[in-house]
Order: structure tokens, then C-alpha cells, then sequence
């Protein structure tokens, strides 16, 4: 990193707004939210939803509470257009809620776009095109009059192709954003939306939303909020209009570059659960709505199964929350602090259930998002789930499973509770050693090695038990699979590989890989192994073994 960056970036342009008013506001309402989920969170995923994940998560997000829900880019692939159409296929959409689709300026994606939403009750129609002079010199090597009239062009087709829509009886609204707003100039952005809105004349029962988005977060939260409140003054329109936010967290600020946009006059705001997104991500929609609630505004949104909304996010996305995400994380209502305990515990004890919330260090009652007490009150212990994994994880390195963390939690805390202190990091390590790790008996691994052909692995191993030397063979799709079987042949318990991960541990030549493998026995007993080599293979089958141990001897 250049200790002096000066002559290879640049500041962000200044903006004058004299007599800006948002920093006297106060908010006093919930903006209307939209879900991009399904779209933007999506696409960033390196592995999408499937059509099943996707509808689970739609009714995730109908059970929260969205209104507005963006399901899709449906003429960007079948799988998209699909999805779209078994919604409303299959009736899924309450009567309440909108669904949107975004589509660029291009007249055979909208027909597409407009073709799935036919039969739907209320509908969004989502339109886009850049209009930042980087978009505008180095992609489309376009004038703004040359944008301009993409935009005015692609509005035109939108109103054209769903006309009949609307004569079937189709409530269609129109949303246009001009992308990567935040880095156009500010008079162009208001020509090019104020021209589309000239198309689609906009009513008072029927209001344009104009999308302002922060496709890239490239200054600081307080400029947002100015380029918000002019665009708000600066509208012809604005008691037809709908201004909406799509902020990204390049800088770390979305969340606060939204709330300050809301002061600055939006309307609505567009983001994801957790902030899923791209880059850094999406504004996380939970913050926000949370903030609103701790500062008693009601967010029209319900969270208080946050638990239970995050399985199903991890679930569906493969992604985890980190766990001091704001309100959502496993650790966020545990202190480690000898401080922070005793202010928590002492405040905790005043508190008064019909009294406004006052506990130390602990914003919003953790009853509300339905968390247990059980980590406030047992703080003086390192041997709950999340604290457990989290001292593993930053003092020795192990990034254990989630579905592992229950398992480890519960043999710490018994543990700490025989030995009736607070547990140190090592002799939480200690213990997970000799649980997992140290695990050799009564299976002892003596040899294994594979061979692979046709995309079929063949493993030949020898193990040691009840005083005797076995040797295994037996083929599969991959090591695991091939061990497995080959342990199915023996007098030894059948079981099933559920779950498996790995990670390095360490760096350079001295890292070694750590295997986590979860295995179900048949009489339905479920427990994880692990194992570490400097083999990865031999990580894997480690961990089978250790887990196969740990079922001889629970």
C-alpha cells in the first residue's frame, strides 16, 4: 500500500448544497422496503438458489413482512423466467404484495419480462440503463442525449407491451433507475428522470418510483444524503414520484448512507437480509429496520424469529452470518469484557418489564427478536456455543461448522461446569483435542491410500479394532464415499455422511488442512468428527474416524 496514494486516486467531486435540511430532521416513519433477494442477493451467490431454495425464501420474505419483492432478471435466463412463472402459476403471491422484475432498455428482454408477469396481480416493472460518464465514455461510448433516449426508448416499449397486461387486470407500476446515480452528474440525472417520467405520466394513485442507486459506494454518507435531498426539491413531479434508495457497502456505509438518505426526503428503500450482495454487498434491510425499532418506530417488519430467518438465509444462500452481525449474530448479546459483565448484569437486574429497555451495553431485548437470555446471563462462561467457537476459531484457528457448534458447546459447558471456573482458551482447546482429534480408539487408522479411474476413486485401507488388523477396499465417487463403503463391509455401525467441510490451518509450508465431517447412525444418533493432515484426503478420513469413535464411545 502506497503510504502517499495522492496522484493515483481522487477525492470524491464536491458538492455544495447551502441550505441542505436533512441534518434537522427526525424520522418518524418506516420507509416502504423492497427485497432484492432474490435478484441482486442471488446473482451474487456463487452458487443461485435453485427454483425450491428461491421459493422457500420468498415465503421468508412474505412471513417478514415485504410488501414489494424483487424475484428476478426473468429474461436473463429460463431458471429466472420460471420462477416467475410458477409464482404466479401457482398462486403463490399474496393479493398484498408486488412482485418486481428488472430488465434493461432492450425491447426483445422487456417482451420477455412482460411475458412473465402475465397473470399477475400486482407487478413492478424494474428498468435500467447507466448513465455515469465512466459508463458513458469506456462501455457504451455514448452521448447523454445518445442515454437519454435509451432510457425515454426502453419506458416507451414498457408501457406499450404491457398495455394488455393491464387490461387483464394487472395493477403495474413502473420503477426506473438511472445506474450508478451516485457517480452521474447530478443535472443529468435529473434530465434523464425527469424525461422517462414525461413518458409514463405518472398519477397520484399510480406514482412513478425513481430508483437512486449506489451501485458503488464512492463517498461519505452525508454526500448521499445531499444528492438524495436535491433530486428531491429539484423533481417537477415529486408529489408523483416515489424516491428510492439501493445503496451498496463499498465503504462500509450503506447502512448509514440510507438512514441519512431517508432524512434527505426518500421514500423507499431496496436491500437484502444480512446485506447480501455483490463486492461488499447490499444494504442489510435488518439493521436498518431494527435501528428503526429501537428508536420505537415499528418497521413493518416482523423479526422476532431472527433465528429461524437466519437457518433459513444460511440454508438457502450457503452463506453464513457473521456472528457480530448487528442483531442477527450468535455473539452479539455476549460480552467478554469483565466490565461490560458487571454493567450488564447490574442494569439487567433493575430492569423492569413494562419500563423503556435500559440495559447496559445491550441496545434492544434480545425477547423481541426471539434470542434466548441464556448468553447475557451466562457471560461469566466461555463455554457457550458461540463463545466456544469464537475462541477456537480467533485463538487457535479452527472455523468450526455451525451445526457443529451446538455439539462442542454443550461438552465445553459440561465440562466448565464440573471443573466450576471460567474455562482459559487452551483448556477449551484441550478438551476439543482430546474429543476430536486425539481420537483413536477403539479404530485405529493404520493405512489408507486411493487410486483413481474413470472418475472412480478406489481406496485400499487397514484398520485396527477389537485387536485385530482389517484390510478394506471398496470403490466410489471420491475418497469419502469409497471409505464409507469400504467400513460398511465391517462388523462396525453403518452410518451416513450428512456434512463435510474443510479449511487450511496455518500458512506456508507448515499449513495443514482440518476436515469436519457430521455422520447420522442408523439408529438416527447424528455427531461430528474431525481429523487434520497435511494430506487433505487423509483430513477427511481422519474425521470419519473420529466421528465413527465418538459413536463407539457416546
Amino acid at each position: 500500500m502506497k503510504s502517499a496514494p495522492v496522484c493515483k486516486y481522487r477525492p470524491f467531486p464536491p458538492f455544495t448544497l447551502p441550505n441542505r435540511l436533512w441534518p434537522n430532521r427526525t424520522l418518524y416513519g418506516a420507509p416502504i422496503w423492497c427485497s432484492v433477494d432474490l435478484r441482486d442477493g442471488n446473482q451474487a451467490l456463487a452458487q443461485p438458489m435453485s427454483v425450491d431454495e428461491k421459493l422457500e425464501y420468498f415465503e421468508l420474505l412474505v412471513k417478514i413482512g415485504f410488501k414489494e419483492i424483487e424475484v428476478g432478471f426473468p429474461s436473463a435466463s429460463q431458471i429466472e423466467f420460471d420462477f416467475c412463472r410458477r409464482l404466479i402459476e401457482e398462486d403463490r403471491i399474496p393479493h398484498d404484495v408486488a412482485i418486481q422484475v428488472l430488465c434493461q432498455c432492450r425491447e426483445e428482454l422487456i417482451i420477455r419480462s412482460i411475458a412473465a408477469l402475465r397473470g399477475a396481480k400486482n407487478a413492478i416493472f424494474h428498468l435500467y440503463n447507466s448513465t455515469s460518464p465512466a459508463q458513458r465514455q469506456h462501455v457504451f461510448n455514448a452521448t447523454r442525449a445518445d442515454i437519454v433516449a435509451i432510457a425515454v426508448q426502453g419506458t416507451k416499449w414498457v408501457k406499450h407491451y404491457s398495455a394488455p397486461l393491464v387490461v387483464a387486470g394487472t395493477r403495474m407500476r413502473f420503477e426506473y433507475s438511472p445506474e450508478s446515480f451516485t457517480s452521474t452528474e447530478l443535472d443529468f440525472a435529473l434530465e434523464i428522470c425527469e424525461a422517462v417520467t414525461d413518458v409514463w405520466q405518472p398519477t397520484a394513485a399510480n406514482k412513478i418510483i425513481l430508483n437512486l442507486p449506489a451501485t458503488v459506494e464512492y463517498a461519505t454518507p452525508n454526500i448521499h444524503a445531499d444528492q438524495i435531498e436535491w433530486m428531491s426539491t429539484h423533481l417537477t413531479r415529486r408529489d408523483l414520484t416515489l424516491i428510492s434508495l439501493h445503496t451498496h457497502n463499498d465503504r462500509g456505509t450503506g447502512i448509514a448512507a440510507t438512514e441519512l438518505a431517508l432524512l434527505a426526503g426518500a421514500d423507499r428503500v431496496e436491500g437484502t437480509l444480512f446485506g447480501n450482495g455483490e463486492r461488499t454487498g447490499n444494504l442489510d434491510i435488518v439493521t436498518v429496520a431494527l435501528n428503526l425499532y429501537t428508536h420505537g418506530i415499528c418497521p413493518g417488519l416482523d423479526f422476532s424469529d431472527i433465528n429461524g430467518i437466519r437457518d433459513v438465509y444460511e440454508r438457502c444462500t450457503r452463506l453464513e452470518v457473521p456472528p457480530r452481525q448487528p442483531y442477527a449474530g450468535e455473539l452479539v448479546f455476549t460480552a467478554f469484557s469483565g466490565s461490560h459483565q458487571d454493567a450488564i448484569k447490574k442494569s439487567w437486574a433493575v430492569q423492569k418489564p413494562d419500563a423503556p429497555w435500559d440495559v447496559i451495553y445491550i441496545p434492544i431485548d434480545p425477547a423481541d427478536l426471539g434470542r434466548s437470555y441464556k448468553a447475557i446471563i451466562r457471560i461469566n462462561s466461555q463455554s457457550g456455543k458461540g463463545g466456544v467457537a469464537y475462541v477456537l476459531e480467533n485463538s487457535f484457528g479452527y472455523a468450526l461448522p455451525k451445526l457443529m457448534h451446538k455439539e462442542i458447546g454443550k461438552i465445553i459447558n459440561d465440562y466448565a461446569d464440573a471443573k466450576g471456573t471460567e474455562l482459559t482458551p487452551q483448556e477449551i482447546h484441550d478438551v476439543f483435542h482430546r474429543e476430536y482429534l486425539a481420537r483413536t480408539a477403539p479404530v485405529e487408522l493404520q493405512h489408507f491410500k486411493t487410486t483413481e479411474r474413470d472418475s472412480t476413486v478406489t481406496c485400499e485401507a487397514e484398520i485396527g479394532f477389537d485387536q485385530q488388523l482389517h484390510t478394506l477396499t471398496a470403490t466410489g465417487n471420491g475418497p469419502i464415499d469409497a471409505f464409507v463403503r469400504a467400513l460398511g463391509a465391517t462388523q462396525l455401525p453403518k452410518f451416513d455422511v450428512l456434512a463435510y467441510s474443510e479449511h487450511s490451518l496455518g500458512q506456508g509450508a507448515q499449513a495443514r488442512a482440518v476436515s469436519y465431517i457430521q455422520i447420522k447412525t442408523e439408529r438416527g444418533h447424528t455427531l461430528y468428527g474431525a481429523g487434520i493432515d497435511t494430506n487433505i484426503e487423509l483430513a477427511s478420513i481422519k474425521a470419519i474416524v473420529s466421528a465413527l469413535n465418538r459413536t463407539l464411545t457416546h
